[in-house]
């Protein structure tokens, strides 16, 4: 069972992509290792037919970087499930839009994948936390736990 059909499904109950560091920049005086490493969340989403969906997003570039600087690797593996599908991988180009249905002042984090798939929308609620929100731009009543947290 793919991913986006398992979370399409999802979104109905509860469906399952931040601050990022500076892009790579390798071989230039000064860059700061930080700015050469991806952002990375991770946490576990609830699964209908499994004990949990690990997801994690690398986020490459920052909220200021031109778009084809801001990249991004989604992978998700399934806890337990009965029909023992792989891993996946999606990766493609992140945006930044701001404000959601009840939150003008919200940001929010569009992902789109390159190819087929889903595009997911995080919510930044802080530095190190982002939610999963529908594509209407609205929160899940069950949205804490639908929440990824930045990895050191």
């Amino acid at each position: 069972m793919q991913i986006r059909t398992l979370l399409a499904g999802s979104a109905m109950l509860a469906v399952l992509a931040g601050c990022a560091a500076g892009t790579s920049q390798q071989g230039q005086p000064g860059a700061s290792e930080q700015a050469e490493q991806p952002t990375v969340y991770s946490g576990t989403l609830p699964c209908r037919s499994c004990d949990g969906i690990d997801l994690e997003v690398q986020l490459m570039g920052d909220e200021d970087a031109t778009a084809d600087e801001r990249t991004f690797e989604l992978q998700a593996e399934y806890r337990n499930h009965p029909e023992n599908p792989p891993a996946e991988e999606y990766n493609g180009q992140w945006d930044v839009i701001d404000g959601t249905a009840k939150d003008p002042e919200a940001t929010v984090y569009e992902l789109t994948p390159n190819g087929e798939g889903q595009i997911y929308y995080f919510q930044k609620l802080d530095a190190n936390t982002l939610e999963l929100i529908d594509p209407q731009l609205r929160r899940f009543e069950n949205g804490e736990t639908l929440r990824l947290q930045r990895q050191q």
